[in-house]
């Protein structure tokens, strides 16, 4: 079976890691030269304690290497959505959304897929305030341009079974390791 593995790049970690070197560093150097009890020391050590987090959390964007969307000729795995993988079949549309500068294809299913989890009230009232659906894919993280990705999810959705092999060697071949 054919199997495409999306990996998150290494780029985003490595740009919180920058960011939050400089504001630690303003924090250290309040803490060294402001007397103790004084309302800049505490202040710096507030700024190395909350920015200090962004060390743990970029590196651990960096390092991670566990596949963030995985595609074969059944459907399309989102470790993010917390739920199955997702037939073809029972994709019935597909289409791009910007929030804030972060890329999302939101996937139109039918009543087959079964969610596994419960979606709140106030996320649905979100959803339908940027158009969303309930199963996005974000694809801000991946190496990979929104606007392919929809295309191939469409044309994959509208594929029968023996022409989905073809298909994701089609857009994945220069790109992407094929297993």
């Amino acid at each position: 079976m054919t199997e495409v593995k999306l990996y998150k790049t290494p780029f985003k970690g490595l740009k919180i890691f920058a960011l939050t070197i400089p504001f630690i560093a303003i924090g250290i150097w309040m803490i060294l030269k402001e007397p103790i009890g004084t309302d800049k020391y505490i202040i710096g050590w507030i700024g190395v304690c909350f920015f200090g987090l962004g060390i743990p959390v970029g590196l651990f964007q960096t390092f991670d290497r566990r596949p963030q969307i995985i595609i074969n000729e059944n459907g399309i795995w989102d470790r993010t959505t917390n739920e199955g993988e997702i037939k073809w079949e029972q994709i019935h549309g597909a289409y791009t959304i910007n929030i804030h500068g972060q890329k999302f294809t939101s996937l139109v299913v039918d009543d087959s897929f079964v969610f596994k989890t419960k979606q709140y009230k106030w996320t649905s009232k979100i959803n339908k305030l940027v158009e969303a659906q309930r199963l996005n894919l974000h694809l801000s993280q991946l190496d990979i341009d929104d606007l392919t990705m929809l295309s191939f999810i469409e044309e994959m959705a509208k594929a029968t079974m023996e022409y989905r092999k073809g298909i994701i060697q089609k857009y994945f071949r220069e790109s992407v390791n094929i297993r």
